[in-house]
C-alpha cells in the first residue's frame, strides 16, 4: 500500500470515527432509543372500547370510528388537506407552551356556568358546526341537539347539516348559532340568513376560508378502497340541493360551499342585512380581525378549518395571542387542534377573558359519533373527567370556582373582565394579570 493510500484509509477511519460518535447518528436522534419513560400501555387497536364510557380519552373513540363506518366516509372525516402540515402544526402548536401551576387555591367547589353573548349556558361550552353527520349516525343533528340538550349547551349548526335548522331546535329546545357559506351568489347567504333568523338563531357566523377545492389525499386513498356504490347517495352537481337547509331557496348557477368572490364589500353588505349578531370564522391575521371589528362584527373565529382547507398556514393556538392583542372588546374564539383540557387551559390563558374554545374542528365528527354512542349523554364523559382533574390539579381555578371544557367538540368562553370577574376567574395554570379593566389580558412569564 502506497503511502497516499494508507492515507486515504486512515481519513475514511477518521471519517467513520466522527460520525460514530456524531450525536446526529445516536439512537435517539434515529428514534431507537427506548422512550424515558416507557410506554407501557400503548393503545391496542385489537382490542377496542365497547361502550362511550370506556373511554380514557377522545383519542380512544377513533379507531372504533374506523372499524364501524365505511372507508369513505372515515376518510371524509379524517383528512387533511395536501401534505396535512396544517392538521398536524395544530397539535403541535401546543407543545410551545407550557404552563405555571400555583399551589394551594381551594377548587372543592366548580361553578361551570356561563353566558355566551347573552344565552345563560350550564356550562361554557358550545358544540362547533359539522356537515353532513348522517354520514357517521343515522340519528345526524338530531341526536347531537338532544345531547346539547342534555347538558344544556349551545350548538351552532352547519349550512351543510343534514337535519334542518328549525327540526334542530326544536330538537335541542332552544335557539341554535347557525354557521354560513355564502356561496358565490349573495342572494342565496341572504336567504339562509333569513332561514336562520326566522327559526330564532340569535348569531350568524360565516366561514371565510373555504375558497379552492381541496386536495384531501386521505379521502382519496380511503375511497378507492370502498366497495359500495356511492351513486345512490351522492348525485351529481347535487350537493346543496341535498341539503335541508336550502330547501325553498333558488341555487341556480351554484353547486358546492366554495367561494371565491368574498369580499369585505360582502361582509359589509351582510352586516346591513343581517338583524342578529354576526361572526366571522377563519380569522388567522392580526390585519383581518382588526378590519372586522371596523366593520361592526360581533365576534372572530380563530380558526384554519383543522387543517381542511388549506395547508402551509400557522396553527390556530400559534395566532391566537397577536388577534387578541388587536380585538379589543370583540369576543375571540378558536378552534382546531384541540384534544385535552390543558390545551383549553392554554388557550384561554392566551385570551384570558374573551375567548372561546372550540376543540378541534376536525375531530367533532370522532368525537361525538365514532363509537355510535348508545346515549348522547354518555359522549361527554371522557373530557368531562379530563376536565376536572385540571381543575383538582389547580391548572385552572380561582376563588373556589372554575370553569374547564368537557367535551372535546365545544366552546368554552369565560365571563368578562372585570374586577369581580378576574377574582371569580383566576387562571392559575397560567399566572395572568389584567393589563386594564376592559381590555386584554396579559400573560406573565408565559413561555413559548
Amino acid at each position: 500500500m502506497t503511502s497516499r493510500q494508507h492515507g486515504q484509509a486512515f481519513s475514511r477511519r477518521r471519517l467513520l470515527q466522527f460520525l460514530a460518535a456524531s450525536p446526529l447518528l445516536s439512537r435517539e436522534a434515529l428514534g431507537q432509543a427506548r422512550s424515558d419513560p416507557a410506554e407501557w400501555a400503548p393503545r391496542d387497536l385489537d382490542r377496542l372500547i365497547a361502550d362511550p364510557s370506556q373511554a380514557l380519552d377522545v383519542f380512544d373513540f377513533e379507531p372504533v370510528m374506523k372499524k364501524n363506518v365505511p372507508p369513505a366516509h372515515f376518510g371524509y372525516m379524517a383528512t387533511g388537506v395536501d401534505d396535512e402540515m396544517t392538521l398536524r402544526a395544530n397539535r403541535d402548536g401546543f407543545r410551545k407552551f407550557e404552563l405555571r401551576p400555583r399551589r394551594l387555591t381551594d377548587v372543592s367547589k366548580i361553578d361551570m356556568s356561563a353566558d355566551i353573548l347573552g344565552t345563560a349556558c350550564d356550562s361554557p361550552i358550545v358544540i362547533a358546526p359539522t356537515g353532513s353527520n348522517r354520514a357517521f349516525h343515522a340519528d345526524a343533528e338530531l341526536a347531537v341537539a338532544r345531547a346539547a340538550r342534555t347538558g344544556n349547551h349551545l350548538q351552532i349548526l352547519s349550512t351543510v347539516a343534514t337535519t334542518s335548522i328549525e327540526d334542530a331546535t326544536a330538537a335541542r329546545g332552544a335557539p341554535l348559532w347557525f354557521q354560513l357559506y355564502t356561496t358565490q351568489r349573495l342572494a342565496i347567504a341572504e336567504a339562509l340568513v333569513k332561514r336562520a333568523e326566522a327559526a330564532g338563531a340569535p348569531v350568524i357566523v360565516v366561514t371565510l376560508d373555504v375558497r379552492s377545492p381541496a386536495k384531501w389525499e386521505t379521502l382519496a386513498r380511503l375511497r378507492r378502497t370502498d366497495t359500495r356504490d356511492c351513486g345512490s347517495c351522492h348525485g351529481v352537481n347535487d350537493y346543496l340541493s341535498r341539503k335541508p337547509n336550502f330547501s325553498g331557496i333558488d341555487l341556480g348557477g351554484v353547486s358546492g360551499t366554495i367561494v371565491t368572490n368574498l369580499t369585505w364589500d360582502s361582509i359589509r353588505r351582510l352586516r346591513e342585512t343581517v338583524k342578529v349578531r354576526l361572526a366571522l370564522k377563519g380569522i388567522l391575521t392580526a390585519e383581518d380581525a382588526r378590519l372586522a371589528k371596523e366593520a361592526g362584527i360581533d365576534a372572530i373565529v380563530v380558526s384554519n378549518h383543522g387543517g381542511r382547507v388549506e395547508d402551509g398556514v400557522s396553527a390556530a393556538i400559534d395566532v391566537l395571542p397577536e388577534i387578541i392583542a388587536v380585538a379589543g372588546d370583540m369576543p375571540v374564539l378558536v378552534d382546531s387542534g384541540f384534544r385535552r383540557g390543558s390545551d383549553i387551559v392554554k388557550a384561554l390563558a392566551i385570551g384570558a377573558h374573551r375567548p372561546a374554545v372550540s376543540v378541534g374542528s376536525r375531530r367533532i365528527r370522532p368525537a361525538r359519533r365514532r363509537t355510535r354512542a348508545r346515549h348522547p349523554a354518555c359522549r361527554d364523559a371522557a373530557f368531562d373527567a379530563a376536565a376536572r382533574r385540571g381543575v383538582a390539579e389547580g391548572h385552572f381555578a380561582g376563588n373556589g370556582e372554575a370553569g374547564l371544557i368537557r367535551r372535546s367538540h365545544c366552546v368554552v368562553w369565560p365571563r368578562r373582565t372585570s374586577e369581580e370577574s378576574v377574582n371569580r376567574w383566576r387562571w392559575n395554570g397560567l399566572q395572568t394579570l389584567p393589563a386594564r379593566r376592559t381590555g386584554p389580558v396579559a400573560i406573565n412569564r408565559f413561555r413559548l
